[in-house]
């Protein structure tokens, strides 16, 4: 039970991250291998399309409108020209189509966020699509972000904090699947702010901690994540940096060997198993998002795992 219990929330746990706080890849052709997040020789932007300007130039006739970050993303996050195309129609089809209102509403959200030069947080948080309900159990206790130096966003879940069977009570598993897909328009707004003015690609970095987690999550729960999940790689291609599983119980390390290969390749490409003793001696998140020296030893930690 608690082998399947990891399964289900490593592979879905990626989906439920909080927003941004107040305060990266070889260049390669789409036949080339697949994404490897965590070997990247370079990360500089404009370096990156270079590289791919001739597939982004094929790109940018399907979909004019998309800025130019948008389909460097596009053009490094398949293995053919094809899959990135059909990727590309799909991801217009979404925000054109079933995903207009929320990614509409994340665009004035992220707005009104930045309109004064800094981050407002509350603003995304409460415009999230039924986020009256959701954000009573989805706080900085159970979920956050900080940013690298590097410029990346690092996004912490603590599974076993949230209560997601009561959370389910409350909402539908397609109001849950909007909340997340609303969460990712963020990241990806924020990701491509980052890239223009930084000059280096940037992505988000997941941090999954298993600590106190004692069964699975809620069914209904899981649908909404994986749904969330499989739009992910679709919709938002190469925005996924590194995603660690951190402090996995002692009688499953051993297991490890056998738990990576039942994820798909490209996941399996950027997952780690890792010790994190700076974020296992929390009993909650909120002493990253509030204590300065806490948000120092957490980046820290994170820095040495990833290299």
């Amino acid at each position: 039970m608690m082998l399947r219990s990891l399964l289900l929330i490593a592979t879905c746990a990626s989906s439920a991250n909080a927003f941004v706080p107040a305060v990266p890849n070889a260049a390669r052709t789409l036949a080339s291998t697949p994404l490897q997040a965590t070997a990247l020789e370079t990360s500089k932007v404009d370096d990156l399309i270079q590289a791919n300007s001739a597939t982004i130039k094929e790109l940018s006739k399907i979909a004019p409108d998309f800025a130019e970050i948008d389909l460097l993303r596009f053009a490094m996050g398949f293995d053919s020209k094809k899959e990135a195309a059909d990727s590309l129609r799909e991801a217009i089809k979404y925000r054109s189509g079933n995903g207009k209102a929320v990614v509409e509403a994340a665009q004035k959200a992220y707005a009104e966020a930045t309109a004064e030069g800094g981050w407002n947080n509350d603003v995304v948080r409460d415009s999230a699509p039924h986020a009256s309900v959701i954000n009573k159990f989805i706080t900085e206790k159970n979920i956050i972000s900080v940013s690298t130096k590097e410029g990346n966003l690092v996004y912490i879940i603590r599974a076993s904090l949230i209560d997601d069977k009561k959370l389910m009570q409350a909402v539908s598993v397609k109001q849950m699947e909007e909340f997340f897909m609303y969460v990712k328009e963020v990241h990806n707004l924020v990701a491509n702010d980052r890239s223009i003015k930084s000059g280096k690609l940037s992505q988000v970095i997941f941090a999954n901690d298993i600590k106190g987690v004692r069964k699975p999550p809620d069914s209904d729960f899981s649908k909404a994540l994986t749904e969330s999940s499989n739009q992910y790689s679709k919709y938002y291609p190469y925005l996924a940096g590194p995603t660690m599983i951190t402090n996995l119980p002692f009688v499953l390390q051993a297991f490890v060997g056998l738990i990576k290969p039942l994820f798909p390749k490209a996941v399996q490409d950027r997952l780690k198993f890792v010790r994190a003793p700076v974020l296992g001696g929390i009993k909650e998140l909120t002493p990253i998002a509030r204590d300065p020296a806490t948000k120092k030893a957490f980046l820290d930690e994170i820095d040495k795992l990833l290299r």
